[in-house]
This record gives C-alpha cells, structure tokens and sequence, in this order.
C-alpha cells in the first residue's frame, strides 16, 4: 500500500505562487515508478499537469508549461508542484498520484483557487 498526502493548496491572486507538496508513504513505496499532479476543475474530467520519474525525467501539460515545475527527493519521498504565474483557469482540486505497472495511488486533493 502507498498513502499520499497533499499541502499546499489555498487561494492566491492571478500572477501569484504557490507550491504543492505531496509525502509518499507506505510498504510499496519502493515500487512507485511515476509521480505527478493532476486536477479537476468543477464540471470538466482531471487532467494531468504534470509528471516525473523516478529518474527525474518531466512532462507538462502544455498549459502549464513554463509556469509549473515539478520536482522530487527521492530521500524525503516528496513530490512538489511550484506554480507560478497562476490564472483563473488554474483553480481546480490538485492531487497527488503515485503510478506502478500494477497500481494507481491518488492523494485526497488540494484546493487551488486563482481569483482574477
């Protein structure tokens, strides 16, 4: 089993920051291949922001890109989301997902409001 669990979230101004973390625990820790952060926004199907791998390779949505930069500690078992430059079309709930061959592993959530 692999538990996450989001921060981070909250509302902020358009052009603000924020950054999202995510704490990666459990028995199958070892096994997580892939980290990332998806959202949904009310109404609309989540979608993936962004991704890493265990070896720190990225990919972006291409909304997001050169705004947000995802970055893990392999050490910590942390996966973070900086998001800058934040627009109203980024408020949605964030979370946290861990990816094995066998296995998909979502955090709670995080509330992301970007108000214009």
């Amino acid at each position: 089993q692999v538990q996450l669990v989001e921060s981070g979230g909250g509302l902020v101004q358009a052009g603000g920051s924020l950054r999202l973390s995510c704490v990666v625990s459990g028995s199958d820790n070892f096994s997580i291949v892939v980290l990332g952060w998806y959202r949904q926004a009310p109404g609309k199907q989540r979608e993936l922001v962004a991704t890493i791998t265990r070896v720190g390779s990225t990919n972006y949505v291409d909304s997001v890109k050169g705004r947000f930069t995802i970055s893990r500690d392999n050490a910590k078992n942390t996966v973070s989301l900086q998001m800058n430059s934040l627009k109203p079309e980024d408020t949605a709930v964030y979370f946290c997902n861990a990816w094995k061959p066998t296995r998909n592993y979502w955090g709670q959530g995080t509330q992301v409001t970007v108000s214009s």
